[in-house]
């Protein structure tokens, strides 16, 4: 089994490797993950994971810990659905397709400020399917834009900024073109002129989205256990290692890892059934009363409202939390997303 991947260094091909005592954590978050679903090898989910750390960790040499630590902190299903899809599994893109088409097809609407009905946002979400699928050209066999993403962020996240990017390239190439029609009417020769940065024009509900998103995450996070919130406060707020966090409320590393792996899942739930209903409360109790207040989102638009909070730096994690501390986070790798 390779347990080494290769990363670009000064124009040169530089190996890293996964340290053999990282081999079982790999192993155990394989198990934990729906790669069996997807019909997902473990040596694919290991290779997958030796790409992402290859990626944050370049030529540093971490400890075995810290590797852990990292692989903990990825969105680990989203990481196993992309490497089963890039490996071509049929249950996989069903269920990438089922899940995210709607999804990039709102978000390209954002982009291009246009309804999702309108057909260049349902062209502009579509077109990117060629290459998360490795087609290139019209012939399949090429390599699959999904190996790129190495679950720092959550796929939405990601495909949003592909969906971005895209974008913009179109538009420069779209200006590339005409510099070169304007040159050829007179047969002179031009320059075409350095591009300028395009900006994406921001969603007009963005703050509406973020408001909302803000008021349901806290009425979830108030509901949680007393324990399962501390978790996530000594997490998020207070940035604890997964090990700190065991001595602190007295549990292993890896029932730390599994207990905040299953409280996010808790806290989403919550938040899109708050973000969903109109006046349907959530898991009962005093403080979802305030529910009632919120309008209904449907799929698309909570898909939008998540992806808005998870690049949102103004969400005060401390103040949700009541946390004493006010020390600054750094990074994208313990973003709240639920």
């Amino acid at each position: 089994m390779d347990s080494a991947a290769r990363f670009p260094v000064d124009g040169e091909q530089r190996e890293w490797r996964l340290p053999e005592a990282c081999t079982a954590f790999t192993r155990q978050l394989f198990k934990e993950s729906p790669a069996d679903r997807w019909h997902l090898s473990f040596q694919s989910f290991q290779a997958a994971l030796i790409r992402s750390a290859a990626r944050r960790f370049g030529e540093s040499s971490p400890t075995a810990e810290k590797i852990q630590e990292y692989f903990a902190s990825l969105h680990m299903r989203d990481l196993a659905l992309a490497c089963a899809c890039a490996d071509g599994s049929e249950n996989a893109w069903n269920g990438f397709v089922a899940e995210y088409r709607s999804y990039l097809r709102a978000a390209a609407a954002a982009i291009l400020r246009r309804p999702i009905a309108d057909p260049a946002a349902m062209d502009l979400a579509d077109s990117l399917f060629a290459d998360l699928y490795g087609i290139s050209g019209g012939k399949t066999g090429g390599r699959s834009l999904l190996r790129y993403f190495h679950g720092r962020s959550s796929l939405k996240t990601w495909l949003r900024a592909v969906l971005a990017q895209r974008h913009i390239d179109s538009i420069r190439a779209e200006k590339k073109f005409d510099s070169l029609e304007d040159g050829a009417e007179d047969g002179a020769t031009r320059r075409v002129p350095e591009l300028a940065v395009v900006e994406i024009p921001s969603d007009p509900h963005r703050e509406t989205y973020l408001q909302k998103f803000r008021e349901a995450l806290t009425l979830a996070l108030a509901s949680l256990d007393a324990r399962d919130r501390e978790r996530l406060r000594l997490y998020y707020a207070e940035d604890r290692t997964l090990a700190q966090i065991g001595r602190e409320v007295g549990e292993h590393e890896s029932s730390v890892s599994r207990n905040l792996e299953r409280v996010r899942r808790e806290l989403r739930e919550t938040v899109e059934g708050l973000l969903r209903a109109e006046k349907a409360a959530v898991n009962g109790g005093p403080a979802m009363k305030d529910a009632a207040a919120m309008p209904g989102m449907d799929d698309a638009q909570i898909a939008l409202c998540i992806q808005y909070a998870a690049e949102d730096a103004a969400i005060d994690l401390d103040k949700l939390f009541e946390s004493r501390k006010t020390k600054k986070r750094s990074g994208p790798d313990r973003n709240l997303e639920p």
